[in-house]
C-alpha cells in the first residue's frame, strides 16, 4: 500500500452530537503521527465539488463541546453515480490525499465501501449516527446524547400527561432501529415502546390500554420509533381516537431536536477514542473498516458487516419495559 502522508476527512449524512469531537481527535492524532490533514466540506458533495481545505491543530480548537459538524454535511445523489465518484477520486488525487477517514451512518459507510472498491482507496469509517443501528459496534457517536435529550423531553411531558390524564405518543428517530425508543422508554419510565423490531398490531395497543392505562394509571406515555412498520405516532393516535374515544390521546414529535445539542461526556470520550483509533487503523495498514467499540475495546469492523443490518434488540429490554410499567 502506498505510504500515507496526507488524509482527507469528511462527515456525511445526518449530523450527530460528538462528530466535532471525532473530527478533533482525527486531526490531532494524524498530525501527531506526522501526517497532513485535508478537511473536506459537505461530505461527498464537497469531494466532488473540490471543497477541500488544509486543516491544522488549531483548526479544531474549541469544538469538542459543540454539536453538529464544523465540516458541514450534505446528501449527495451525484456520489451514487460512477461519474460522480470518478470526479471525487480525481479531486482526491489533485489534493494529494492518500486515504480517507469518513464519519457518518450506514449511507455514508455504504458509499465509502463502493468508492474503496472502485478506486482502491484506503478508507476508515467512524460511526456517527444517533440511531445506533450499525452492526459490529455496541455504540455509535451521538446515541447517548440523543437518548438524554429524549429522556429530558419525556420528563417534561409527564407533567402535562399526569395533570390532564392524557395518553401521549412520543415519536422519536431511529430509522430502521428501535434503540432510542426502547431505551428511552426504560430511562424515562414510559409505559411502552413501539419499535420496528417488534410487530405492534392492534392487540398490543389494546393490552397497553386495558392492562395499564385503564386499570392502574390515569395517564401514559408511549415512545414510538419513526418507522412505517410502527404506524407512527399520528397513526396510533388516530387508532385510539377511533377505537378508544374515551381517552384523550396526544402526539409529540421530537424530530431534529434529538440530533442537536452539546454532546454528553460519554459521546465526547467515545468520539475521541474512535478518532484516534481511525488513525491507528491506517498506520496498521487497515482499510475498508469501521471503528467499533465492543465491551469497552476498540475493534475494526469490515464495511460489509457494519451495514449488514443484523444488529438485534435485546428482548430482555422489551420485557423490562412491560415489567416496569405495571
Amino acid at each position: 500500500m502506498k505510504k500515507i502522508k496526507c488524509i482527507g476527512l469528511l462527515t456525511s449524512g445526518g449530523d450527530s452530537p460528538g462528530m466535532n469531537a471525532a473530527i478533533r481527535a482525527v486531526v490531532r492524532a494524524a498530525i501527531y503521527n506526522g501526517w497532513q490533514v485535508k478537511g473536506i466540506m459537505r461530505g461527498y458533495k464537497g469531494l466532488i465539488r473540490n471543497e477541500i481545505e488544509d486543516f491544522r491543530s488549531d483548526s479544531v480548537s474549541n469544538i469538542i463541546q459543540r454539536g453538529g459538524t464544523i465540516l458541514k454535511s450534505a446528501r449527495c445523489d451525484e456520489f451514487r453515480t460512477a461519474e460522480g465518484r470518478r470526479t471525487a477520486y480525481e479531486n482526491m488525487q489533485k489534493a494529494a490525499i492518500d486515504a480517507l477517514v469518513i464519519i457518518g451512518g450506514d449511507g455514508t459507510i455504504s458509499g465509502a465501501r463502493t468508492f474503496a472498491e472502485e478506486f482502491d482507496v484506503p478508507i476508515v469509517g467512524i460511526p456517527g449516527t444517533i440511531d445506533n443501528d450499525l452492526s459490529g459496534t455496541d455504540l455509535t457517536i451521538g446515541y447517548d446524547t440523543a437518548l438524554n435529550t429524549i429522556v429530558e423531553a419525556v420528563d417534561k411531558l409527564r407533567d402535562t400527561a399526569t395533570s390532564h390524564e392524557r395518553l401521549f405518543f412520543v415519536e422519536v428517530m431511529g430509522h430502521s432501529a428501535g434503540y432510542l425508543a426502547l431505551n428511552g422508554a426504560i430511562a424515562s419510565g414510559a409505559e411502552a415502546a413501539i419499535i420496528p423490531e417488534s410487530t405492534t398490531g392492534k392487540d398490543q395497543l389494546k393490552e397497553l390500554i386495558d392492562n395499564g392505562f385503564r386499570k392502574s394509571k390515569n395517564s401514559a406515555i408511549v415512545l414510538v420509533a419513526e418507522n412505517p412498520e410502527t404506524g407512527g405516532a399520528f397513526g396510533l393516535a388516530e387508532r385510539v381516537k377511533a377505537e378508544y374515544p374515551q381517552y384523550d390521546a396526544r402526539v409529540t414529535i421530537l424530530g431534529h431536536l434529538q440530533r442537536g445539542g452539546s454532546p454528553t461526556a460519554s459521546d465526547r470520550i467515545l468520539a475521541s477514542r474512535m478518532g484516534r483509533a481511525a488513525i491507528d487503523a491506517l498506520i496498521e495498514g487497515q482499510r475498508n473498516v469501521m471503528i467499533g467499540i465492543r465491551n469497552g475495546d476498540m475493534v475494526y469492523v469490515p464495511f460489509t458487516q457494519a451495514i449488514s443490518r443484523t444488529k438485534t434488540i435485546r428482548q430482555s429490554n422489551v420485557e423490562l419495559v412491560k415489567i416496569l410499567s405495571i
